[in-house]
């Protein structure tokens, strides 16, 4: 396509990366678009909610959905806060101060009341290593098919800390 104007012009080339159809996926947390992401699309994705709500809520009817569809198992996309490190407390004091709106917008705060959660900090997966791998692994178990870390200090070590970890974790 090419474009030449008074003030701009363009030439653009477009290529497709794949011959596949992109996966269409929905942001569903309540039940009718929950049923509607399992129905007619290829899953959700998910922010800010932890293990118990996926496990008890968005899993079940996501996949209920998709099979009263003919459709495969949806994917289950969640994206968190993580921060490996040994001042866990301080981490979530931090995710918590900036997060803080969260705890109001209804559909976040249906989700955090239902995993138990005061707020976004009390979902978030911090600790030291161990603690970081076991939290991953109780989502994956949760039902969550692809995790997308949002990696949550100012301090270039505990960044470190953090990539390292999703790093290994995504070389087993």
């Amino acid at each position: 396509m090419s474009h030449r104007g008074d003030l701009w012009g363009a030439d653009v080339r477009a290529v497709r990366p794949t011959e596949a159809p992109p996966s269409v996926m929905l942001a569903a947390l309540g039940p009718q678009m929950l049923e509607l992401a399992g129905s007619r699309t290829d899953g959700t994705i998910l922010w800010l909610v932890g293990p118990r709500t996926i496990r008890e809520h968005i899993a079940p009817r996501l996949g209920e959905a998709a099979s009263a569809a003919g459709r495969q198992a949806p994917r289950v996309v969640c994206s968190l806060p993580v921060c490996v490190t040994d001042d866990a407390d301080s981490a979530r004091a931090l995710i918590g101060q900036v997060l803080a709106g969260y705890d109001e917008l209804p559909s976040y705060r249906a989700m955090l009341d239902r995993e138990g959660a005061a707020g976004p900090a009390d979902v978030a997966v911090v600790g030291d290593e161990k603690e970081v791998d076991a939290a991953l692994d109780e989502l994956a178990d949760a039902g969550v098919t692809d995790f997308a870390a949002l990696p949550f200090t100012f301090d270039p070590e505990l960044t470190a800390r953090t990539w390292a970890l999703l790093g290994e974790r995504a070389r087993r």
